[in-house]
């Protein structure tokens, strides 16, 4: 008997983030952060989400789609040793001690809060969520409810990512804010309060990029504050949620 199988996606998220570069590294950093869950056409039925809407938070496994999709043939998916930015990039752990994309099977999980469940008249049965940390169009493998009494323990060690985020102020002209609908616009700026830089790609005067809500974003980080200069919206954007 083999001990390998394939799994196939059961759904698919839809995001504001057309790209990697911007998404927070862990789910409920940013709570206004929206995503739609829309089920595959053969599990579009209704009583596979019957009393899901009792539950507060949902768990996703699903997919690093982007990791093997970029990763050149004949080339290993996956790294045994890795630098985790909570250590600044300069302290290799082992890839089971992290929480890397760069894994055997590519798969993450994450905790979502379910907002609703409906169902759609074309979609079937649709999940709005919030504070997803996943890429639009991003695979999802399976659903679970989230279950507090054994999901969340209080004593928990957290191993070397003890230490808090540091955030940085948001600079947004009014004639770029204007650009952007309202309530991306205040969650644009709780993800760019993250620092969405990579810690050894901190490099002065930069200017980097980031899709988001349909929008290319360009900013600059100085003096502890993301800069943001420019907005166009994007020919390829994701189908950010409405």
């Amino acid at each position: 008997m083999s001990d390998t199988y394939e799994i196939r996606p059961v759904a698919r998220i839809k995001t504001d983030f057309g790209e990697k570069f911007g998404i927070p590294r862990q789910s409920g950093l940013v709570p206004s952060l929206r995503g739609r869950i829309v089920f595959e056409p053969e599990f579009r039925n209704p009583d596979a989400v019957r009393e899901l809407d009792g539950f507060s938070h949902i768990w996703l496994i699903f997919g690093f789609s982007e990791v093997r999709k970029n990763t050149p043939e004949g080339e290993k998916d996956w790294m045994p040793m890795v630098k985790p930015p909570r250590l600044g990039g300069k302290r290799k752990v082992g890839v089971f001690a992290s929480r890397s994309p760069y894994r055997p099977n590519s798969l993450g999980l994450s905790v979502v809060r379910l907002i609703s469940v409906s169902i759609d008249e074309e979609e079937g049965p649709v999940l709005e969520v919030g504070g997803a940390d996943l890429l639009d169009g991003t695979p999802i493998y399976d659903i679970k409810p989230y279950l507090p009494y054994g999901d969340s323990i209080a004593d928990a060690s957290s191993g070397y990512s003890v230490s808090k985020d540091k955030f940085v102020s948001v600079e947004i002209p009014d004639d770029i804010a204007q650009l952007i609908p309202a309530d991306k616009l205040e969650t644009l700026k709780d993800v760019l309060a993250l620092d969405p830089r990579g810690a050894y790609e901190k490099q002065p005067d930069y200017v980097y990029g980031m899709n988001f809500a349909g929008f290319d974003i360009r900013f600059r980080i100085e003096d502890d504050t993301a800069k943001v200069f420019e907005a166009v919206r994007t020919a390829d954007s994701p189908k950010h949620i409405k």
